[in-house]
């Protein structure tokens, strides 16, 4: 089989001919699905639907509130156009980068940037395997915070289930327990194999927020007067903060693309990306118009809080707690993903990488587990994190590339505008940064100074 330049370049001077074969084919979990098992256009929406829906779905009349009845709805649809146009622009550099190497597949999102950045000015060239590495460090521990804080959330919702029938088991205890079918999706390494699961959690979450919207129109929706028009600057920092991070999805997109029997049918004009986030747009926008409408300044981090203790609510955290629970497979693989080349390489696992992977992935979902056990205010860290990583992947990496790969466009007019619309993502990327970064302290300050810190309990907590 032919092997690629970026995967041998370097393995070349270290490891005899053998063995190179086995490094470069082995843990390349994609090109495997790409060739032998490719998904659909059905399952590749599952996937992407499943990869933006989780618990910042239910957070956002939170955000509403923080953001008024009239930016919220225009931010909230300028954030996912905005969102989905740097997605866009991620694929449209990998797909150069393909042509321009002849690659059998596109380039992830690292191989991508450190690509772009080395068919740049030589300033860049200089940049492109720290650019590399700076992105995998930063999908990984983005994915794998988002893992823990799905720890956190199941948990914490289970606890409040049984509470509501007088059962009170410690939240530690609950984690153990959602360890196990945890473990068990997570053992899924095939993208494919991963749509029934997805499935699954998107049933579990629309069914959720159905119940949740039926809740809240059962008897009428309050006068729109009584409730906020605008708010504060730091309000609206509250409001693109939780915003943000339920629309973060980009790591997802060149793995789907990838992993697609036709992958020119994930980014077309009525293709996979644009259809899926259509779609998950109008969820979060319903959700939330009716919670702030509805509640009002009462609305919760949550949406489900604000339903009580009746069958319904119960029900609707039961369906909730499913889905996150069926989405950590899918965030956890894109990490997976990442590392395993580098597990399989330094332990010589060359001849057993099934073997490899399975063990991987237990050690890792331990890991999760763990993290999350041991540091109860974990999302308050998770939120900074996010704050750094999430923008950078979201809103900063996409513009910079384009500039670079663009930077010859002969049009005058059509570079100055590429300039001027990259130099507002990105300004607007560095107010998300200082907006999140700031409220994140702020929030682990007040957690630290307090004498009795709580396990977070609402997304709201977390973004």
């Amino acid at each position: 089989m032919k092997t690629s330049y970026n995967l041998s370049s370097n393995a070349e001077k270290k490891k005899p001919p053998a063995p190179i074969t086995h490094i470069t084919e082995a843990p390349n979990v994609d090109d495997h699905i790409k060739k032998e098992i490719p998904t659909s256009y059905f399952q590749s929406i599952i996937h992407l639907f499943k990869g933006n829906i989780g618990p910042g779905l239910f957070a956002m009349g939170f955000a509403f509130m923080h953001g008024g009845l009239v930016l919220a709805p225009i931010l909230t649809v300028l954030i996912a156009l905005i969102s989905i146009h740097c997605q866009h622009m991620l694929i449209n550099s990998s797909v150069k980068m393909k042509e321009l190497r002849n690659s059998e597949k596109y380039p992830d999102f690292a191989e991508t940037i450190e690509q772009c950045f080395e068919t740049g000015p030589k300033a860049t060239q200089k940049l492109a395997r720290t650019m590399k590495g700076l992105v995998n460090l930063f999908i990984c521990v983005t994915q794998l915070g988002f893992c823990c804080i799905y720890f956190v959330f199941i948990s914490t919702n289970i606890k409040q289930i049984l509470l509501a029938y007088e059962i009170n088991l410690d939240v530690h205890y609950v984690m153990l327990i959602t360890f196990i079918p945890i473990w068990l999706s997570s053992m899924i390494t095939n993208l494919k194999y991963l749509t029934p699961v997805s499935f699954i959690a998107n049933i579990c979450m629309i069914c959720g927020l159905s119940i949740t919207m039926y809740y809240g129109l059962k008897d009428g929706l309050p006068d729109v007067a009584e409730r906020k028009l605008f708010t504060s600057p730091m309000e609206l920092a509250l409001y693109f903060g939780t915003a943000i991070f339920a629309f973060e999805g980009i790591a997802l997109v060149l793995p789907l693309k990838n992993a697609m029997a036709n992958p020119n049918n994930f980014d077309r004009p009525m293709g996979v990306l644009n259809v899926g986030m259509f779609f998950v747009t109008l969820m979060f926008m319903a959700a939330g118009m009716v919670g702030y409408i509805k509640w009002g300044d009462d609305v919760a981090g949550s949406l489900t809080l604000n339903l009580g203790d009746t069958i319904g609510a119960q029900i609707v955290k039961v369906m909730v707690s499913m889905g996150v629970l069926f989405g950590y497979p899918l965030q956890f693989h894109i990490a997976i993903q990442i590392m395993l080349p580098s597990v399989i390489e330094t332990f010589k696992c060359y001849e057993h990488t099934l073997a490899a992977n399975l063990t991987f992935r237990s050690v890792m979902v331990i890991v999760t587990l763990g993290i999350a056990e041991l540091v109860p205010n974990l999302g308050l860290f998770i939120s900074l994190i996010g704050s750094l990583c999430s923008t950078a992947l979201a809103l900063v990496f996409p513009p910079i590339i384009e500039l670079i790969v663009k930077r010859d466009i002969s049009s005058i007019c059509a570079r100055y505008s590429m300039y001027l619309k990259n130099a507002i993502i990105l300004i607007l990327a560095m107010a998300g940064f200082v907006a999140g970064t700031y409220e994140s302290l702020s929030e682990i300050i007040k957690e630290f100074s307090s004498k009795e810190p709580e396990m977070p309990t609402t997304p709201a907590e977390w973004t």
